[in-house]
Formats: structure tokens, C-alpha cells, sequence
């Protein structure tokens, strides 16, 4: 495992100028950030005293933090070893994609082609296009994040994008762990784009069958990466 981590702030910073809750859930969205880009990996255990200096909040503020992260499934509790970053096991993964494949499949079954998320998701197949070109495959993964986030937006549920935000980020720690990411993201570069095509051309059920799928064959490929590795 690595050294306890420490964080340089962000500009807007998590100081105290913000109290209570409001303060940890500031904090709370610096440190998702940060976990999601991965400036802390898997299985890093966090320092509660450096990052409260680092940050300049009360350890309070940093626990209420830490305790929105912990709910999220971003960071977990070891005994005798602090808050360390969660480290996705194969339960999570089955977990992650069984919700994806309800909701996702769901959304776009339902959805409206003119709806304006459509173009998020035709930009950000675009810029999987170039990102591939020029053998970026960290970026390949955040469009094709944007692809599925853009997606979920088509059913107009604030709520409904919240949640799939944090799978996201869950998501993102298993492929983290993997670290991977031509292996992870390549091959769906198309897939994204055929999925778009058929939903134009066929409408939300046959776009949502061939995302049901697509879904299928991306766990298959992350429970691979995992058996690969001794993950359990």
C-alpha cells in the first residue's frame, strides 16, 4: 500500500468559510475529484491530520467529508488502518453493472431522439475519436464516461443523474485498479457510436437491446482484468 496521502487544495479551496455540513460536502466534492482523476488510488490510505492542514478545515469538516465519500463508496473505514480509498471487489463490479444495466438500458428505451443530450453524446464520441487518434487512452475513458452520463441525462432526472454519477465514480475506481485503460475503453469506442446510430435510426428499444449487450461484454472485460490480477 502506499504513503498516507496528502492534497494541494484547490484554488476555492475547503476552508472554513463555509461551516458544517456545508463545508464537508465541499470538501467531500474536492476529494471526489481527486479520487475520480486518480490523484489517490485504490487502497490509499488518506492522512486525517495532513489533510486537514492541507486543506485548512477542522477535523470535523474533514470527517463529515470523509463520511459523504464513505456512503458514496468512495472511501472505506480499515480497522486499526484509518479511511483509506475504496478498493472495488468483484461483488462491486456485479453490483455497479446490474444498476447501470437498469438504469441505462431503461433511460434510452424510453428516450426522445430530438432530445438535446443527444449531442453530448455524438460530442463526446467525437472527441473518443481523436483522443484514439492520438493514443490517449485516459481521455478515451472520460468521453466515453461522457457518453453514458450524457445518456442518462436524456431522461431529464436530476436525481437519476446523481446516482448514476456516483456509479460512475465507483466505476471508475474498479478501472483504476485495473489500469488499463486501451483494454478497458478501446473496444467500446465503436460500440458507443454503433449504439447511437440505432438509435436514430431505430429508436430507444433497439438502441437499449444493443446496449444491454454492450453492457454485458464491459463487465465481462473488468471481471477478466480482476480475475487477471487475484482480485476477489
Amino acid at each position: 500500500m502506499t504513503e498516507a496521502a496528502t492534497l494541494t487544495p484547490a484554488p476555492d479551496g475547503g476552508s472554513e468559510a463555509a461551516t458544517g455540513g456545508e463545508a464537508g460536502g465541499t470538501l467531500a466534492r474536492l476529494l471526489s475529484a481527486r479520487i475520480v482523476a486518480g490523484e489517490l488510488r485504490p487502497g490509499q490510505r488518506l492522512s486525517e491530520a495532513a489533510l486537514a492542514q492541507s486543506f485548512n478545515v477542522s477535523r470535523n469538516t474533514l470527517r463529515e467529508a470523509f463520511r459523504v465519500l464513505a456512503e458514496q463508496g468512495l472511501l472505506e473505514h480499515v480497522p486499526h488502518r484509518g479511511v483509506s480509498v475504496t478498493s472495488p471487489r468483484v461483488a462491486d463490479v456485479l453490483d455497479i453493472y446490474r444498476v447501470r444495466r437498469h438504469v441505462e438500458t431503461g433511460v434510452l428505451a424510453r428516450a426522445d431522439v430530438s432530445h438535446p443530450a443527444v449531442e453530448r453524446m455524438r460530442a463526446a464520441v467525437a472527441a473518443a475519436d481523436v483522443a484514439v487518434a492520438e493514443g490517449d487512452w485516459v481521455a478515451v475513458g472520460t468521453a466515453n464516461m461522457a457518453f453514458h452520463e450524457a445518456l442518462v441525462s436524456l431522461a431529464d432526472s436530476p436525481r437519476l443523474l446523481r446516482l448514476y454519477r456516483q456509479l460512475a465514480a465507483e466505476l471508475r475506481l474498479a478501472f483504476l485498479l485495473i489500469g488499463d485503460p486501451q483494454t478497458l475503453h478501446g473496444r467500446f469506442v465503436a460500440r458507443n457510436r454503433s449504439v447511437l446510430d440505432t438509435f436514430a435510426a431505430d429508436g430507444g428499444a433497439a438502441a437499449a437491446r444493443e446496449l444491454e449487450e454492450y453492457l454485458t461484454e464491459s463487465e465481462r472485460t473488468v471481471l477478466g482484468a480482476f480475475s487477471r490480477l487475484g482480485v476477489g
